[in-house]
């Protein structure tokens, strides 16, 4: 038991710490790549081998006040990001969505299924499977999630992208911890990033083609 803590502590360090932290370096971009799909691979085998990469749909009992919570936050979060839009780039509101509509449209169908869905694999379902009996107070490995998840992002080099993937992987973890449903909080999550791009932050979170 002491042996499996310990490797699943290296593990994670490396996965989730070493490897995001070392992107900050500069190296081959193609060294670069190799390690990240390595790394995906490695996951990836592990969720098939605990029988997790099936798409599943949650219990009914969840989809009611899921729907009702982000509806709430979703709310919040387009009174916040529209109020700051416009104070600080005001020719941003809503720009891709009135200038560029299909790109809106390819960009949201990319994001959703390319970026949301592994995010969500990797930072919830795996890392839940993997490490959540290695930290038994939830709230703590709520929020080691959240940092590891920002620090994910590391690599674009900005603040703000740093903080609202800490709070995004607050409320992602969260979920997850609830509901154990990929389905829910990879539609929470694209959500709340769909939305963010389509108010005109996209440059700002280096979203392609937002400028």
């Amino acid at each position: 038991m002491m042996q499996s803590t310990f490797t699943r502590g290296l593990e994670l360090f490396f996965l989730f710490v070493l490897l995001p932290v070392s992107f900050l370096f500069t190296y081959p971009a193609p060294i670069k790549a190799g390690l990240a799909v390595a790394g995906f691979i490695y996951i990836l085998f592990h969720l098939r081998k605990s029988r997790l990469l099936k798409i599943k749909f949650p219990d009914k009992i969840f989809w009611k006040p899921f729907w009702k919570e982000t509806v709430i936050k979703l709310a919040i979060i387009v009174i916040i990001t529209s109020l700051y839009v416009f104070w600080i780039a005001p020719d941003k509101l809503f720009s891709v969505l009135l200038k560029k509509p299909m790109l809106w449209i390819i960009i949201l169908f990319i994001y959703t299924f390319l970026s949301v869905w592994p995010q969500e694999v990797i930072y919830r379902t795996f890392f839940y499977d993997r490490y959540e009996s290695l930290i038994k107070n939830k709230w703590l490995f709520i929020f080691l999630n959240a940092v590891l998840f920002s620090l994910a992002h590391i690599f674009l080099r900005s603040f703000l992208v740093q903080l609202l993937t800490f709070l995004g992987g607050l409320l992602f973890a969260f979920t997850y911890q609830r509901t154990k449903s990929t389905t829910l909080v990879s539609i929470e999550h694209a959500i709340y990033g769909n939305w963010l791009f389509t108010v005109g932050m996209g440059d700002m979170l280096a979203f392609p083609g937002a400028d």
